[in-house]
């Protein structure tokens, strides 16, 4: 029987999802094929009529907040947004005392977006029993349904995660998402993970992530089956790690003509937003190989199948 942990129980369910570190291979793989069964847009469940899940953002967002509002939606959940400028916190109230506030409106799930790193696992560890807490990304920490959806889009393109090359590109060292999406490539058991790009926006310690380290782009996508373009989060650089956009872009910025040292079949993913011009070119965003508008699509269905584990009786 599992050991029980923060994030799972006893018998190793679904409590709280605030990173994919310690998540099993068989937890993952029941994730995406319950995910699987939510895929038409059109079909609603009503299996959380009555819940109601809170967005709780204190940072800005798009796409992850409107999907995780959809898929709520769509599970016939009730759903309350939570605007930080114009809440009480703006009036120096407290993170637990807004939580608790909160809860007292029967929440039953959380969907906490921080810049601080570990605020999700702070209120995992103060909701009250019953009450779940989903990470929509915390600082530079963790962002677990953005890994989620990836995974499960890449398993809809190339099925066995087993014999795959990934790529990661980009700004590593800021990059929650990039965190999280190693660890679910490594617990998935893909064949090789290679991360590219500048020594100052690379992790110092790679060595413990089961990676291999490419400083050029050219030799990093020999081969691979899968391409992860990251976003420059200049918002969390301390100071100039890079010269420029521009300069950044001649020499890791992703083209067709880049492009085509990978696999013929090679899908290429960003978690958005993209910065054209920059992480990549705009022939390379809307063509053949990009599967960026997918991700966002497949993004409802895995966020429904969380909450539904999350939240089961």
């Amino acid at each position: 029987m599992p050991h029980p942990t923060l994030q799972t129980d006893a018998q190793g369910r679904l409590r709280h999802l605030l990173t994919i570190a310690g998540l099993s291979r068989e937890l993952l793989q029941h994730l995406f094929d319950l995910a699987e069964t939510y895929m038409d847009p059109l079909t609603k469940s009503t299996e959380l009529q009555g819940r109601i899940i809170t967005n709780l953002f204190f940072e800005n967002s798009t796409r992850t907040r409107m999907t995780f509002e959809l898929a709520a939606t769509r599970l016939c959940a009730d759903v309350m947004n939570f605007n930080v400028s114009t809440s009480a916190t703006a009036k120096g109230e407290t993170l637990l005392d807004t939580l608790r506030n909160i809860e007292a409106m029967h929440t039953d799930l959380f969907v906490v977006r921080h810049p601080l790193s570990g605020a999700a696992h702070f209120i995992a560890q103060h909701t009250a029993p019953g009450v779940c807490v989903i990470n929509a990304g915390d600082g530079r920490h963790a962002h677990p349904t953005q890994a989620l959806l990836d995974m499960f889009t890449i398993r809809r393109h190339k099925g066995d995660f087993t014999p795959l090359r990934v790529a990661i590109v980009g700004d590593i060292l800021h990059s929650r998402v990039a965190r999280s999406q190693i660890a679910a490539l490594n617990t998935l058991g893909v064949s090789e993970i290679r991360l590219i790009g500048p020594q100052t926006l690379l992790p110092a310690a790679t060595r413990t992530l089961g990676v291999h380290i490419f400083p050029y782009l050219a030799d990093g996508l020999e081969d691979v089956d899968v391409v992860i373009m990251l976003r420059l989060q200049k918002e969390r650089m301390d100071g100039a790690l890079l010269p420029g956009t521009s300069e950044y872009f001649r020499l890791y910025g992703l083209t067709q003509a880049r492009l085509a040292v990978a696999k013929p079949d090679v899908i290429v993913m960003h978690p958005g937003p993209i910065n054209r011009g920059v992480e990549m070119d705009s022939a390379v965003a809307d063509g053949p190989h990009s599967v960026v508008l997918q991700q966002v699509s497949y993004g409802v269905a895995v966020r429904m199948a969380v909450m539904s584990l999350c939240l089961q009786d």
